[in-house]
């Protein structure tokens, strides 16, 4: 008997998920069933969030560096840089706009009070991040010893020690080809077992998707409903609307086309919520499904996965304005412009890992004198609202590496 292709059983995985989560809900985190499924959940979800992160590092450092490589052997290093850089800029600023539009015209959180949620804001502590501080500790992050970085899993400073490796092949030429060919194989041999990771991605996203589901506090979900449908309304309009039109006018590509293509890597971005554990399923739809060159895939994607975080902009300025209303604080345009910069660059600072806006969100909130105290009120809904803006995040990713294929030619 013939198995169904990976793509739909991954759906199939996706599905069982959330239904068996509702499931586990209804009986309650103290059902007998239900403690038994989560453990088995937690463990298959974390054996293949394990796995991804295992061939994460090799993969981004060989991709990134044999993709400059390339690049300069086809002269077209810059062309892809500045496209590359505009793109995710662009994409970035659409994101925040469409956020700062949508915030300014519902105002979620209106009404409503901060004293209403002191018991969540009562033990929370929020590390202070000036913009200055943040500048310097992200500045720190990037060029720090490639050992060490390899070791502990760092994504941003891999990618600045590839970037300088492959710069340094490239002027090297010749006499480094051994090092470019054994990069090379490295690479090969990273897609091959990420081919392997991809047949436990059904089980993986299923029992991710039982967990969230289940543990989810739903009656704090209800209390901030406006805005969450807000958020959620806005990614969409984003990903389904912004980024596919984007993609529709400079490469003349359909979106049904883009999303056949696209959705393992979409569906595991939406079930493991880490544009980082996604980059290996990102890379091979890319290179396999929607046919963009290895070389340019290997430089957009990674890069892309540390600083393009489309989904992730719109959350933190749609979150400033809703907890500006909460305290009932009206940001003017003045305003409204450092959230949309400070926005940019924290989206820009913030790891590929689960809830990693929440991170970077404190610098957004402090640069218009928000309390930063108020993100303790975001974080039950955070994980959930996390699966889709990560989602748009690797679209964005992957809509990059096309649009800057076609401005190359």
């Amino acid at each position: 008997m013939k198995l169904p292709s990976l793509n739909i059983q991954i759906i199939l995985g996706a599905i069982f998920g959330v239904v068996i989560g509702l499931y586990f809900h209804t009986l309650g985190a103290e059902a007998v069933p239900v403690k038994g499924g989560l453990y088995a959940a937690g463990l298959i979800g974390t054996l293949f969030i394990d796995l991804l992160k295992m061939i994460l590092i090799p993969l981004v450092f060989c991709s990134i560096t044999v993709g400059i490589a390339n690049l300069r052997q086809h002269q077209q290093m810059h062309r892809v840089w500045v496209s590359t850089l505009v793109f995710f800029i662009a994409s970035m600023a659409f994101a925040i706009t469409l956020a700062l539009i949508a915030g300014n015209y519902f105002s979620p959180g209106a009404g409503m009070q901060l004293a209403m949620f002191d018991s969540a804001m009562q033990n929370f502590e929020a590390k202070q991040l000036p913009l200055p501080e943040f500048f310097a500790q992200f500045l720190h992050s990037l060029f720090i010893n490639p050992f060490a970085a390899l070791s502990q899993g760092n994504v941003i400073a891999v990618v600045m020690f590839a970037l300088i490796l492959g710069i340094a092949l490239v002027m090297g030429g010749e006499r480094y080809k051994n090092v470019l060919s054994l990069l090379q194989e490295g690479l090969e041999v990273s897609m091959q077992i990420v081919g392997w990771v991809m047949r436990l991605a059904p089980f993986g996203i299923m029992a991710l998707l039982i967990k969230l589901v289940a543990v989810q506090d739903l009656a704090m979900l209800n209390t901030l409903a406006k805005f969450v449908a807000v958020v959620m309304g806005t990614t969409l309009l984003h990903g389904v609307v912004v980024l596919p039109l984007i993609l529709y006018l400079i490469t003349g590509k359909s979106p049904l086309w883009f999303w056949r293509g696209a959705r393992e890597a979409l569906v595991t971005a939406f079930a493991t919520s880490s544009s980082s554990a996604t980059l290996p399923i990102t890379l091979r739809c890319a290179t396999q499904h929607l046919h963009v060159k290895p070389e340019i895939a290997g430089f957009v994607i990674p890069l892309g996965a540390t600083i393009n975080m489309d989904g992730t902009a719109l959350y933190e300025a749609a979150a400033a304005l809703f907890i500006a209303n909460l305290a009932g604080i009206e940001l003017n345009l003045a305003q409204q412009l450092i959230v949309f910069f400070t926005a940019m660059i924290a989206a820009m600072g913030a790891p590929g890992i689960p809830s990693a806006g929440m991170v970077t969100m404190v610098m957004v909130l402090q640069s218009v004198g928000l309390p930063a105290e108020a993100i303790a009120i975001l974080l039950p809904i955070d994980r959930l609202l996390d699966t889709l803006r990560t989602t748009v995040n690797v679209e964005g990713d992957m809509v990059g590496s096309l649009v800057v294929q076609k401005l190359i030619k």
